[in-house]
């Protein structure tokens, strides 16, 4: 997904500029939109948005659903992929306030607090959601690798527990963002704006948040690269093995997938950044290139919180029965208590 230095007017920079420079680049930035982006763009990026909004929120609300009433699904994988659901429905709900941003961004009319509590939860979700993956993935590895030692490691309660540690340490990260963005008045007469504030760019804080930002990607991913080679190499070894790997196998697919998804919908928010940064030293046509990544960004951040119950329930048979046992499309239209039973059997 993406974060307030791609979604706000608080856009990146480098280092080398004045601290007036950055001014004018902060308080112009989201201006270019008005002007870089057409109607037409600007209508069908709002239309996409709107189809992942209403994708997103019924397919994580289904998601905490199954979770919390079938037994069938309260593993361990599935408390991690339960609480991504919530995150993701909270990234969902402040879309409307996004949307907003991009159409009228000034004279911002919606108060201070829903301009710092809107990045804070955006940012905090997005730190969160990558932990849980994190974890998810650590766990997995223990599970494949070591899965004597996984037993006494890997229970519910310690799981909860750790679930909420990770939502402590990604609130607590998020903190920073009540004293980066703020509502203040344009020195050209413009009114107000949310935005970086005057104190994030003078004192540093903007750039320390940047270097936070670009370590919630990369080491996850070093990880993540790490982690699921060694569960790939053991796999492979043990690939004639019995019914627990071919399970392990199809629960590893799954999660593989959703770390691809996660780093493709990342991906073009990293790289919209280092253009930008490149651009404001380099031509016109650079930046115009590193804007159009930043709405591609836009987009992708909100995918990213709508796609993975798509993925559960395209790779998870076990999901999929769940799903239509809840909604009373079990086969025979027996309901949900009749399907459950053959959940034990699927993969």
């Amino acid at each position: 997904g993406s974060s307030w230095s791609s979604r706000t007017s608080c856009l990146p920079f480098s280092g080398g500029f004045s601290a007036a420079a950055r001014s004018r680049i902060v308080s112009s930035s989201f201006l270019l939109l008005e002007t870089l982006f057409s109607t037409p763009e600007l209508l069908l990026v709002t239309a996409v948005c709107v189809l992942l909004l209403a994708v997103g929120l019924v397919g994580n609300t289904l998601t905490v659903l199954v979770v919390r009433l079938h037994r069938d699904l309260r593993s361990t994988t599935y408390l991690y992929l339960c609480s991504m659901a919530v995150s993701d429905i909270l990234i969902l709900l402040l879309m409307p306030v996004d949307l907003y941003k991009l159409w009228r961004y000034r004279p911002w009319l919606l108060g201070d607090v829903t301009c710092k509590l809107s990045q804070f939860v955006s940012e905090a979700c997005t730190f969160s959601s990558i932990l849980h993956i994190t974890a998810l993935s650590v766990e997995r590895y223990l599970a494949v690798c070591f899965p004597l030692r996984a037993k006494v490691l890997v229970t519910h309660a310690k799981v909860k527990g750790l679930i909420g540690l990770l939502w402590a340490a990604a609130l607590l990260s998020a903190g920073p963002v009540f004293a980066l963005v703020g509502v203040e008045e344009l020195e050209d007469g413009g009114g107000s704006e949310c935005r970086c504030t005057q104190y994030a760019l003078s004192s540093g804080l903007l750039g320390a948040m940047m270097w936070l930002s670009n370590l919630y990607f990369l080491v996850p991913l070093c990880c993540l690269s790490l982690l699921y080679g060694l569960i790939a190499r053991k796999l492979w070894h043990r690939r004639h093995c019995a019914h627990r790997d071919r399970a392990n196998r199809q629960t590893v697919k799954m999660l593989a997938v959703i770390v691809l998804a996660f780093v493709l919908c990342w991906l073009p928010f990293h790289v919209g950044r280092t253009l930008f940064s490149v651009s404001l030293s380099s031509s016109p046509h650079m930046y115009t290139v590193s804007q159009y990544f930043n709405l591609v960004s836009f987009v992708l951040f909100y995918l990213s919180a709508a796609i993975n119950p798509i993925l559960y329930n395209t790779m998870s048979s076990r999901y999929r029965l769940a799903v239509r046992g809840l909604l009373g499309l079990a086969a025979g239209g027996a309901g949900s208590r009749g399907a459950f039973p053959f959940l034990r059997r699927a993969v």
